[in-house]
């Protein structure tokens, strides 16, 4: 057998070396929720449920998750509602108004979050929605805009048009080959952009920070603000359920959609 090159290896520590420096501060995390130190410490002194406990007992902990629940579920219903139908408007078209308009959706991904959390609440108060949900739902919505629009238009761009040419030479209307061939062949990636919608929304901080008030305050912000006060290891019990969660919601939309296909169609579009 042939030797194997040492570059190799040494490229294959240096991947190591370096999913292993991405990965340790999460893991110290998800230790100290377990910790039953009434204090940050490492290595932990003894395992302990107590923090977990800590977080079902605070009540701005749960309210601060009833509001996250609230405003991350309504902007991806907003995005999907929005996003879906301007994806299949836009995806195929080369017209320059086209390619003004998607890269006009798109443009929350590279533009910071703090310069948008403070251009749309001076907009929205402007407007008259001010400090409450509906504007918290507003500004979340459009963050999470282009990630259904992102993933929806490189699906669409990936469909063969031929499969809806068939269906309209058979006789049916163009409202039937959206719902009986479009959109069925678009599940996968409708549901992958709303999963990633309501992660982003849920976690998203810098954006809820500037429309905090006692009724629109979302769970990071009540992390925050707990963080400032007081410094325990409920903070690291919370972090670890937030994480089992997301891992959770990507297990079961890989197992139902298969994300790995996804992100092939995305890559070929």
């Amino acid at each position: 057998m042939r030797r194997a090159d040492p570059a190799l290896w040494l490229l294959r520590a240096v991947v190591a070396l370096f999913i292993l420096f991405m990965l340790a501060p999460i893991l110290v995390v998800v230790a100290l929720s377990f910790t039953s130190a009434g204090y940050v410490v490492f290595p932990l002194p003894g395992l302990s449920l107590r923090w977990f406990a800590r977080m079902l007992d605070y009540a701005p902990f749960l309210q601060g998750l009833r509001v996250s629940l609230q405003v991350a579920l309504g902007a991806t219903l907003l995005s999907v509602l929005l996003g879906v139908p301007a994806s299949l408007a836009l995806a195929r078209s080369h017209h320059p108004a086209a390619l003004a308009a998607m890269t006009f959706l798109l443009s929350p991904l590279s533009m910071p979050m703090i310069v948008f959390g403070f251009a749309a609440l001076f907009f929205l108060s402007r407007i008259g929605l001010g400090l409450s949900l509906p504007a918290l739902l507003v500004a979340h919505g459009c963050v999470c805009l282009p990630y259904v629009v992102r993933v929806t238009a490189a699906a669409y761009r990936g469909l063969p048009p031929a499969l809806e040419e068939a269906a309209e030479v058979l006789g049916a209307s163009r409202a039937a080959v959206l719902r009986h061939v479009v959109l069925p062949l678009l599940r996968p990636a409708i549901a992958a952009g709303s999963l990633f919608s309501f992660l982003v929304s849920f976690d998203n901080l810098p954006l809820s920070f500037f429309f905090g008030s006692p009724g629109t305050n979302t769970l990071p912000v009540v992390m925050l603000s707990y963080v400032e006060q007081q410094f325990d290891p409920a903070i690291a019990a919370i972090s670890t359920a937030q994480l089992a969660v997301a891992v959770l919601l990507l297990v079961l939309a890989d197992r139902f959609y298969g994300l790995g296909r996804l992100v092939g169609q995305e890559g070929g579009g």
